[in-house]
């Protein structure tokens, strides 16, 4: 460890008189509009990073030190809540597009599925299977330069010959599942499980 801060040195107030405990009236107004974010959490099997959005915030404020992150419709691994349940730590990395900086909470979460809970999340006539609920360690913006550095919000599309996602299984399943047909039927797929 002392290797690491002989190559960085002491980290300014700047960097550490920023972090928060609970919301804060700014924190406050940065999570409330953020669409999305990245969870990250730690299990047996090791590290996971799972990307979170919604059409409005991507958390709610349970109270001071409490959010909630309904979990929608995905691929089903449940890598994530498996994660939780067995390692409570994890932590979220807001990001609003245009802003170069992110804010991120570390903390304690758990699963539930409360129906009362799930219910104040309804949306268009369904509820999430379960929601975490991540009681706040900290809470802190994050240095914009990565940010900066990859010109995320340049309005580029970097998109151009990636393979996709049936190209990607076709490949993996020597075409048992995937290709032209499950790209194809994707977005309809997609509209009509989004929630």
């Amino acid at each position: 460890m002392g290797d690491l801060e002989e190559i960085y040195g002491t980290p300014t107030p700047a960097s550490t008189r920023k972090v928060a405990h609970r919301m804060t009236e700014d924190y406050r107004a940065w999570i409330s509009r953020a669409r999305f974010c990245v969870v990250s959490t730690v299990g047996p099997e090791g590290a996971d990073g799972s990307p979170r959005g919604d059409d409005g915030p991507v958390v709610r404020e349970l109270d001071p030190v409490t959010l909630a992150l309904p979990d929608w419709r995905g691929n089903d691994r449940i890598d994530t809540l498996r994660n939780i349940v067995r390692d409570p730590r994890m932590a979220l990395m807001f990001m609003i597009p245009g802003s170069n900086n992110v804010v991120r909470v570390n903390g304690r979460g758990r699963v539930t599925a409360d129906p009362d809970l799930l219910a104040s999340f309804e949306f268009k006539g369904r509820q999430p299977r379960t929601v975490v609920v991540l009681e706040i360690d900290e809470i802190y913006f994050q240095c914009a330069r990565a940010v900066m550095r990859a010109g995320l919000w340049a309005g580029r599309d970097e998109s151009e010959g990636l393979p996709t996602p049936g190209q990607i299984l076709s490949r993996m399943t020597e075409g048992e599942v995937g290709g032209e047909t499950y790209d194809r039927d994707w977005p309809e797929r997609a509209a009509r499980t989004m929630w």
